[in-house]
């Protein structure tokens, strides 16, 4: 019974000594900076996760909600005017980018006719707006491709100095009995773990955020394509009336 005793005290402190918060305070301190590198990193990996995910979800409410009033066949330079002068979402500016465009070439020329060259600028507008929106849609996701092939190395870093450091140890006391190697092994190995949770939803994160931005990317250069059109219809239209 003693001896069972004995097993269960044992077995209950190698658990406690296997926790988390053990192994980083008994690690050495070149290892705790590494671990704490990696922690705030998974931090920074997570923030930028959630934070993305509510955006690209937003954006994509919101674009439907504007293609629907666009689509609903109401005065576009009303739409403009509430929505396209100062946009507040990326389809808005695709939209204001093209429409201000429009009506300061129109103004110029002092006809309703799109030209060549105005075709021209209203199709930069929309490409330049395009590129902008989705730069800023994209900000810190080039971090977490930076994140999730690094933090492995970092994390095998922090174990490689770890196991060395417990080999010092060993090598100092002149003794290599498992108990004294194998908790100096699991707080380097722990640096590498920690490593490995870092750069996992890092790297599953960049390909799913960036796959969804693209999308969205294509959403509004193909709205924009449409715009375009119809703006072309509209003026040949009026030329054509006027003629």
């Amino acid at each position: 019974m003693d001896q069972a005793v004995s097993s269960s005290a044992l077995g209950a402190a190698g658990a406690a000594g296997m926790s988390p918060l053990h192994l980083f305070l008994n690690a050495s301190f070149v290892v705790q900076l590494v671990m704490v590198g990696l922690v705030l990193c998974s931090i920074f990996v997570w923030a930028v996760i959630v934070e993305k995910f509510l955006l690209l979800r937003r954006v994509n409410q919101e674009a439907s909600a504007f293609e629907d009033r666009f689509w609903s066949g109401g005065s576009l330079d009303d739409l403009y005017d509430s929505e396209g002068a100062r946009p507040v979402h990326p389809m808005a500016a695709v939209f204001g980018a093209a429409m201000g465009e429009w009506r300061r070439s129109s103004r110029i020329a002092g006809i309703d006719v799109i030209h060549g060259g105005t075709s021209e600028r209203i199709d930069r507008a929309i490409g330049i707006t395009i590129a902008r929106e989705t730069d800023r849609l994209n900000r810190y996701v080039v971090l977490l491709a930076t994140i999730g092939p690094v933090a492995p190395f970092v994390g095998l870093f922090g174990t490689v100095w770890g196991i060395m450091h417990a080999f010092s140890s060993i090598a100092t006391m002149h003794n290599t009995n498992l108990a004294v190697v194998a908790p100096g092994i699991s707080e380097a190995l722990f640096a590498t773990a920690i490593g490995l949770i870092t750069a996992i939803p890092a790297y599953v994160a960049y390909n799913l955020i960036s796959r969804a931005i693209d999308n969205f990317g294509d959403r509004m250069e193909g709205f924009g394509t449409e715009f375009a059109a119809i703006l072309s219809r509209q003026s040949e239209e009026r030329g054509g009336g006027k003629g």
